[in-house]
């Protein structure tokens, strides 16, 4: 089963009920074949987008275009989508096989046609053997795999998935996490995913638009947003991360901010007198002996977990205040303790400027 991807474009799409607006002025390209995640926090508009993706909301101001034809008033059974549903949606008193068949079925196709094209959405999920059976004698991630096969049987325009994992348990998430991610390979086709859930989005996703209470706030691939997030929302909410604001001025290589009586050097410019800098915890290493970097502070462990592969430090230092600090447990140059001295260092590069959030 392949088919081409279908390229998705929103130029300016709002939806507001009533006074309140659930998404504001939203403009996004999806390209053709593309994998792209909608990621923020509940209420952030990222559903009310899939669903005017979809057709079940109409848009209250904006346009919504497919290959550049304009869908925006098309009803959903006329834009040829694939759907997958947290829940899944599948029928309980059909057999995986009708589950599969029943988009067909509604657009009357053939027997012959349709039972290949069932036999060969069961086979793309890795079914074949579970074509007699009812739904609910399968598993959880049985389940989502039948909705994938039921989503993809028509050989649909693009795929909707709305956050279709949330109901698994995490190592079945992760699994399938990487299931979905070789079944988009294999049939080339562009899918939206809606989720909340940060690992899934950088996992899967060629690119990440990630929403904050009805703003689209930054778009780009998984790997730019995380090491260069645009404002404190995108870094806080696209993993963890310390933030160190002071007065700051430019040199040739970049920010030199100061905080009482440290100085912080970055990467970029400053924004004005003022700076705002994102540090990834992974960034920071424990220093020890006469071990130096561009940056180091010193401070004492006021709190440590151990999470197996590593250990999350909590530091509190004199200009800085506290620092979140993650270290691979197999090389930490310490045994964490309450109250222990130590040295953090980072680079220059390690930190990027950020912009604070809007009002």
């Amino acid at each position: 089963m392949s088919a081409a991807g279908h390229a998705l474009s929103l130029q300016g799409v709002t939806k507001r009920y009533g006074e309140f607006a659930a998404v504001r002025r939203a403009s996004l390209e999806v390209a053709s074949g593309q994998f792209l995640t909608l990621l923020g926090p509940s209420g952030s508009g990222k559903t009310t987008i899939l669903m005017m993706i979809a057709g079940f909301v109409e848009p209250s101001e904006g346009r919504i275009l497919l290959d550049g034809r304009d869908i925006t008033a098309l009803p959903p059974e006329r834009r040829d989508f694939g759907m997958v549903f947290q829940g899944y949606a599948l029928f309980p008193h059909m057999t995986v096989a009708e589950n599969i068949a029943f988009p067909l079925r509604v657009r009357r196709m053939g027997r012959a046609e349709r039972e290949a094209k069932v036999r060969a959405a069961l086979d793309l999920v890795q079914l074949e053997n579970f074509a007699d059976r009812r739904p609910a004698q399968l598993s959880g991630g049985q389940q989502q795999r039948v909705a994938l096969a039921r989503a993809l049987v028509f050989d649909p325009a693009l795929l909707l998935l709305d956050e279709p994992l949330s109901a698994l348990d995490k190592k079945l998430r992760a699994e399938l996490q990487e299931e979905l991610k070789a079944l988009h390979r294999r049939i080339g086709r562009s899918f939206i995913n809606v989720t909340h859930d940060q690992e899934e989005a950088l996992s899967l996703s060629d690119r990440v638009a990630i929403l904050n209470r009805g703003d689209l706030v930054q778009v780009g691939t998984p790997e730019a947003l995380y090491e260069r997030p645009a404002t404190r929302f995108v870094a806080d909410f696209l993993g963890k991360s310390n933030f160190i604001e002071g007065e700051a001025a430019t040199d040739a290589e970049g920010i030199v901010l100061r905080r009482g009586g440290t100085r912080v050097l970055a990467r970029g410019a400053a924004p004005g007198g003022r700076a705002l800098l994102s540090l990834r915890p992974e960034k920071i290493a424990l220093l020890s002996g006469e071990a130096a970097e561009d940056n180091v502070v010193e401070g004492r462990i006021a709190a440590w977990s151990y999470l197996g592969t590593g250990y999350t430090l909590t530091v509190e230092t004199p200009d800085l205040g506290p620092l979140r600090v993650h270290l691979p447990a197999w090389r930490s140059p310490v045994a964490p303790a309450d109250g222990l001295p130590v040295r953090l260092g980072w680079s220059r590069d390690a930190a990027v400027a950020v912009a604070e959030d809007a009002a």
